[in-house]
């Protein structure tokens, strides 16, 4: 299957609708009947304010996240619109992929 491997960038204290913004984005992907959502966290990055962010061993609030989804064109089209509706501010990276499942799902 072809489309796109979409990665979201954030941090622990980025919050939406009373949530951290990375556990929106895993949920919404359920919501939205995606094929899954996986959360990352980082040890370290630099964001787009050019802030060193580090998750330290008493505070991770600073923490860098990555939230990686697999989707179709119609899929991304949708998350997309619904992220433009609830407006979130969010660096992403939109790639074009092609993937799919193999082997026997029991195993």
């Amino acid at each position: 299957m072809n489309g796109y491997q979409i990665t979201f960038f954030t941090q622990q204290d980025r919050r939406h609708a009373g949530k951290p913004l990375a556990d929106w984005l895993v949920h919404l992907a359920a919501e939205l009947g995606l094929r899954g959502a996986t959360l990352i966290p980082g040890s370290e990055g630099v964001g787009h304010d050019h802030r060193f962010h580090s998750a330290h061993f008493f505070e991770l609030t600073d923490q860098p996240l990555t939230v990686l989804m697999a989707v179709t064109t119609d899929e991304a089209e949708r998350l997309f619109q619904r992220l433009r509706d609830e407006g979130v501010h969010l660096f992403y990276v939109k790639v074009p992929v092609e993937f799919g499942s193999m082997g026997d799902p029991s195993d």
